[in-house]
Formats: structure tokens, sequence, C-alpha cells
């Protein structure tokens, strides 16, 4: 018991969902490996899962109501699970920022609007103030999905910080965001993020055009054990792809469209222009 994690079921529904399994397993007076024998697993997933560090599924939640007797219940775990997917995160995505806290190398590419980990917070504000005025997400959740993305953020300033690889379509730096302001201050960071040691830019500019390998969102990361895992999404969900059949190709494509895009100089001469559109 010495080394036991505290955990705070605020922190995240992720973190709140761990509360509760470890609360019944431990009522019930089961350990982790007794548990993870009636759900499916190992008793390391079970402790990955109560101390937030892995997203439940929704077979795990199932398998949890049936091995407590919560199956159709209004507590059930897997009630839990759907108001979580209901939450501010698209399925999916929590999977990826692991992988993401683990990954040497980080490429990005992104369709529409800046990649999360390169906004300013008060365009990704705004970003979430029109999620909120569409009904898509509510006030609260809107300000959890902003305050995850700064804790990604400081990610990037750690002693020994990942290589970030970036490839923004123009569209990225054309569409305005929350107002001039705003605008202006996000694509200055943009051009001050060029200039890092540990990361490249490049604008995949609009004369690409059908050249262009990638129509979503298509995060390839490289782990420390230089294996290889893609995060791709939809509007509806995201999904992480650990299948080297399926990674590579995406991994080939990304390297073409890197190849295809406007030098680093050239893209903050790109992102220079359009900002003294903004002033």
């Amino acid at each position: 018991m010495v080394n036991r994690k505290r955990l705070n079921p605020e922190a995240s529904p992720q973190a709140a969902f761990g509360v509760r399994l470890r609360k019944m397993r431990e009522e019930r007076g089961w350990i982790q490996d007794h548990l993870a024998g009636l759900v499916g697993c190992n008793g390391r997933h079970i402790s990955a899962v109560e101390t937030g560090r892995k997203p439940p599924t929704l077979p795990f939640a199932r398998r949890a109501d049936g091995s407590s007797d919560l199956a159709g219940a209004a507590d059930s775990f897997k009630r839990e699970w759907q108001e979580m997917r209901r939450g501010s995160l698209l399925e999916g995505f929590p999977e990826y920022v692991g992988y993401e806290g683990r990954a040497v190398e980080i490429r990005l590419f992104q369709i529409g609007i800046v990649p999360g980990l390169l906004q300013t917070q008060e365009y990704a504000q705004a970003l979430a103030n029109g999620d909120v005025r569409r009904g898509a997400i509510t006030g609260e959740q809107a300000a959890e999905r902003v305050a995850f993305l700064a804790k990604r953020q400081v990610a990037l300033l750690r002693e020994r910080p990942r290589m970030v690889l970036v490839v923004m379509d123009e569209s990225c730096i054309r569409r305005p965001i929350g107002g001039p302001e705003v605008m202006d201050a996000h694509l200055r960071q943009l051009a001050g993020f060029a200039e890092l040691p540990n990361s490249v830019l490049w604008m995949a500019h609009f004369d690409i055009g059908e050249r262009r390998p990638f129509n979503l969102l298509v995060n390839p990361l490289t782990l420390s054990d230089r294996s290889v895992v893609a995060y791709a999404e939809s509007h509806a969900q995201g999904h992480v792809d650990r299948e080297g059949t399926t990674v590579l190709p995406l991994l080939t494509g990304y390297h073409q469209l890197q190849a295809e895009s406007l030098s680093q100089a050239n893209s903050v001469a790109m992102i220079d222009e359009v900002r003294e559109g903004t002033l």
C-alpha cells in the first residue's frame, strides 16, 4: 500500500471512472488480478484504468458491470462510459494522448484549424465557444477541453522536448478564428514555433491540389522503440492504429506531403503575409 496512487475523480471523466472501479473492487475485497480475471485482461490493465492512464472501452465497461452485478443499473459502468463518450473528447482521442506522451517524434497534419498543440489559449477558447453556441458541448465541457489542451502543450516545454513535425494545410491560417487580435497573436506564435530547435513547420499550399494525400487529420507518432502508431480523426470519432500494414502507408503519405509543401522559411513568410492582413 506504500506506493498506492491517490486518485482525483475531479481530474477528468476518465479519472472518475477509475476511482469508481477501484472503489467497487475494494468494497468486494478483490485484488486487481482477481478483477482482471473476471473482465478478461491482466492486473496491469486494471491498474492503468484505475489510475486514469488508460481509457476504458465499452466492452471493458460491460464486463465490469457483469462482474459487479451492475448490468442495466442506473449507475452502471456502461452508463458512465456513455457519459464519457458524450463529453468533450472524441472516442479514441484519450488513447492517442497516452501514446503522444510517450512519443519521441510527433508528426501532425491538420486541415481548417491549427493543430491543438500549436494553438494559443485564446484560439482554443474561441473554437470551444463556437461548439458551445452550436450546442455540441456544454460550457463546462468547453472549459475541460481548453484545460486538457493546456496540459498537453506543457509537454513541449519539458527539459527534453520531443521532436514535433507539423504540416498544416493553408486553410489553417486563412480561416479567421476569434477575430483579428486572436489571429494576430496566433500567427505570431506559429512563426515563433518554427524557430524552436525541436520543431519543423511546413505549409501545404493550395496549389498542391490533388497531390495532397490526406483529406482529414492524420498524426503519426514514433515511439522510443522506433515503432509507429497513427491517429486519424473524422467529425465524430478518432481512431488509433498500431498495425504496420496500415500505419506505414500513412507514414509514406506524410513524407510525400512534406516534399510537396513549402519549405519552413517560405512557410513562415506565408504566415507573416497572412498576419499582415489581420492587422
